[in-house]
């Protein structure tokens, strides 16, 4: 361990959260320690969130594409897949970007210490490594960024083999024939996306209305239609329970989440259960400091403070969206404040969501139902992708983009988005909210031709009834 015990910021966690907020305190002058209880920094969006999934969704887009190459006038030899193949490009894409963040840890002098951290009193950090080994840390702040893990349901174990959550599916030996994945949110809807076009026969099962719940309504009835027409069965408005497992196979019962109705049966080689997030927020010695939780989740203000003094928390373990790039957001607003810059609090409002099933879903600002909640008159104004130039170039025409404005003035409250590459067109909606455009600002930016962002000021012009090629 680093002969240094003194530091002015300790962060406890590595992930996109902890890194992030560590190399931009080491940027404006705090000395800076990072602990890391697993052998690896990144945390899990690096090792078995984000990073490994979205490598499984590349080559599943490159499988896809290489079996309907002749559509392109290409002519292929037989083609196979082989699913060993693909995990191990996985795992060579997740540690090179491992390496990556130990390069920015050590590029920016941060000291790392590879432990279990907890606070052990003010302004103190004990850490104990896995070889009984102990250390305790001065420190004039505390970071909190533990992160998440995967919830699992009553009664089911993950066992690796029959049932699994998002940990163990991106490290599976064999390719399943069959596997029913429950929850529909963006988790369980991108494995749904990769599996069955490996040639996995799915199944998704979602106890809430719709699929991608939180997206607008339009967008989650597009994108369940899309699903069944490319052969996966969708199941909403259902609960999953009696499960049994057996060394062959896992059978759920399902039936109606809400009034009454049959029970159906459903069997396959694998479960997923991909229902949601819970905070780790246990054993980090917040028992006698002042730090509340709420649900399990750290409750912070719009600084990211605990009720501790010197003590704030990011990311998963704090009520707000669990996604990497609002922790890396929220721990440079922590840094920044506890150095004392001038600050403001998050806008979780202008929080891009992205969904990278195919095709993409991506949506920033409010969706058409929220913004009618908040008391908006509203217009809105779609504009389908299969009337974009590039989008028959590329094959594939599936989608729409959507717009959610203010009728009295225009000005845009929300983008939403379905189609090829839509989360990379997202950004253009991003920076539009924080600038405070109108949607004819939008439309009267020039967008390069022929490019898949000329939908967006289509999309402007539909609000007002003039898209120039719907």
């Amino acid at each position: 361990m680093p002969a240094v015990s003194s530091y002015d910021l300790v962060v406890i966690g590595s992930g996109p959260g902890g890194y992030v907020a560590a190399a931009r305190a080491a940027q404006i002058g705090l000395s800076t320690a990072v602990v890391e209880k697993d052998p690896f920094f990144g945390g899990t969006c690096l090792w078995r969130g984000c990073i490994p999934t979205k490598a499984l969704l590349e080559n599943a887009a490159v499988w896809e594409q290489t079996r309907d190459a002749k559509a392109f006038g290409i002519t292929t030899g037989e083609v196979k897949l082989d699913f060993t193949a693909v995990m191990q490009r996985k795992t060579v894409v997740v540690r090179k970007l491992g390496k990556g963040v130990e390069g920015i840890l050590k590029r920016n002098k941060i000291a790392t210490y590879q432990g279990y951290g907890r606070l052990a009193g003010r302004g103190k950090v004990s850490i104990a490594t896995s070889d009984g080994a102990a250390a305790t840390l001065q420190a004039k702040n505390v970071l909190l960024a533990t992160g998440s893990a995967p919830k699992m349901l009553p009664g089911l174990k993950a066992d690796g083999r029959r049932v699994v959550t998002s940990d163990e599916i991106v490290e599976l030996k064999t390719l399943p024939a069959s596997m029913i994945v429950l929850g529909a949110g963006a988790v369980g809807v991108e494995f749904a996306s990769i599996f069955n076009r490996f040639g996995t026969k799915v199944t998704l099962v979602e106890m809430l209305p719709r699929v991608l719940p939180i997206e607008d309504e339009e967008i989650s009835a597009e994108l369940a239609k899309i699903l069944v027409k490319q052969g996966i069965a969708v199941h909403t408005g259902v609960m999953a329970k009696d499960f049994t497992v057996t060394p062959e196979k896992v059978s759920v019962s399902i039936a109606p989440a809400v009034g009454s109705g049959g029970v159906s049966v459903l069997s396959a080689e694998l479960l997923l259960v991909a229902t949601g997030r819970g905070p780790l927020t246990a054993d980090l010695g917040l028992a006698g400091t002042s730090v509340k939780l709420d649900r399990g989740f750290v409750a912070v203000d719009g600084y990211m403070r605990t009720g501790e003094p010197g003590v704030y928390a990011i990311g998963d373990m704090v009520n707000t969206p669990q996604l990497a790039h609002v922790a890396s957001a929220e721990g440079i607003l922590a840094v920044e404040h506890m150095a004392g810059r001038e600050v403001r609090p998050i806008n979780y409002d202008h929080v891009p969501s992205a969904t990278y099933c195919e095709p993409e879903v991506a949506s920033v600002g409010l969706s058409e139902a929220k913004a009618k909640e908040r008391g908006h008159d509203v217009k809105t104004g779609k504009f389908p992708i299969s009337h974009n130039s590039k989008a028959p170039i590329l094959g594939h025409t599936e989608g729409f983009v959507k717009i959610v404005a203010d009728a009295k003035y225009g000005e845009l409250l929300g983008m939403h988005m379905i189609g090829p590459r839509v989360t990379e067109l997202l950004a253009a909606g991003g920076v539009a909210l924080t600038a405070e455009a109108t949607v004819e600002e939008i439309y009267r930016t020039i967008h390069a031709h022929p490019t898949l962002s000329e939908a967006i000021p289509e999309a402007a012009r539909a609000v007002f009834d003039h898209a120039i090629h719907s």
